[in-house]
């Protein structure tokens, strides 16, 4: 085996150096052009049509100064997949051709999250979404459809993130989907007396999430209906009142619930009718649901606000009257 000399030795690795450099070179220039060289100065959304070609998207992408070289951008394309996918995306700013490609590629569209909050009616819910930017489509059908024949308790009162251009019935759907594994989640529970089914359940539930918005409230509330309902007395619940009021919206939009109101002829009236409501009258969380199923033992039959944003409780009617007085004073000092 020959030797190799010192100079050559030196030279080899002088030239190693060098194609290294060079190596170092091409990998930044590759890297900037791919993900650095951007014209794009701000955040861009970037509608992809259904049925889009490659070249259709790369051409509009150029025009429009949102990439500065179709080739490469056609190659960052084939490199990931050769496909488009269709759907709102949002370019941000300095976002290189890779990126762009990558992004457009593998469908990471622009996303917006919606909340429906808990207790929120069918009626509110519709509200919402119709005043939900980034969604499409409206709230209302007429086909023989679940999604069209909502009633209050069907879906679950949760945050929800979807594409944009998301149709607002797919929004419905998402949530109804949700409260029917819920409902599932709680398959085989014994329900406590005198609830008879899962109807029942929703429909008490719906009244405790109304009436407190305090967890930790959520089982004494619940143990003091199903105290009443258990003895045959009256729920006298102002929440079926305003439910039946507003025509199953459930919000008085700041008017105050008189006496009169108290009267009103509805099967949702708790005032003027024995037992529960007919149907939910709110669409509920798990800690209303699960309040209902675990309620607290106690021999409260009544409740009313303290001012603070809970209840104080009591087992005699002339306790709950001093509690009333203390909350009247209560409203006069707010209302001053």
């Amino acid at each position: 085996m020959r030797k190799i000399s010192k100079k050559q030795f030196k030279n080899i690795k002088e030239w190693v150096k060098f194609a290294l450099a060079i190596v170092c070179v091409v990998v930044f220039i590759v890297f900037f052009i791919f993900n650095v060289w951007s014209p794009v100065k701000k955040d861009t959304n970037v509608i992809v049509p259904r049925g889009a070609s490659v070249t259709g998207m790369t051409n509009y992408l150029y025009k429009n100064k949102i990439i500065k070289s179709k080739g490469l951008f056609y190659f960052s394309i084939r490199l990931n997949g050769g496909q488009i996918q269709a759907g709102e995306y949002e370019i941000p700013r300095g976002a290189g051709i890779w990126t762009i490609a990558d992004m457009i590629s593998h469908g990471r569209v622009a996303t917006t999250t919606i909340t429906i909050p808990e207790g929120f009616t069918i009626k509110q819910t519709k509200n919402l979404l119709m005043n939900t930017s980034y969604l499409d489509g409206d709230v209302d059908c007429e086909k023989d459809l679940p999604v069209c024949k909502l009633k209050d308790g069907d879906v679950f009162p949760d945050t929800y993130r979807v594409a944009r251009g998301t149709s607002r019935l797919a929004v419905l759907e998402l949530a109804r989907k949700k409260m029917e594994s819920v409902k599932q989640s709680f398959d085989g529970v014994k329900y406590p007396k005198p609830l008879k089914n899962w109807n029942e359940v929703m429909v008490l539930a719906s009244i405790v999430q109304k009436e407190t918005p305090k967890k930790s409230e959520m089982p004494l509330v619940a143990g003091v209906y199903l105290n009443r309902l258990n003895t045959n007395m009256r729920l006298q619940a102002c929440p079926t009142v305003v439910y039946a009021l507003t025509k199953f919206e459930g919000d008085m939009h700041g008017e105050p619930l008189l006496s009169k109101h108290l009267k009103i002829d509805s099967p949702y009236n708790t005032y003027t009718h024995n037992g529960l409501p007919p149907r939910p009258i709110a669409n509920v969380g798990l800690d209303a649901i699960r309040a209902v199923l675990n309620p607290a033992k106690s021999d409260f039959l009544f409740f009313v606000a303290d001012g603070h944003g809970g209840h104080n409780f009591s087992k005699t009617y002339s306790e709950h009257e001093k509690n009333h007085d203390k909350w009247r004073e209560i409203k006069k000092e707010l209302n001053k």
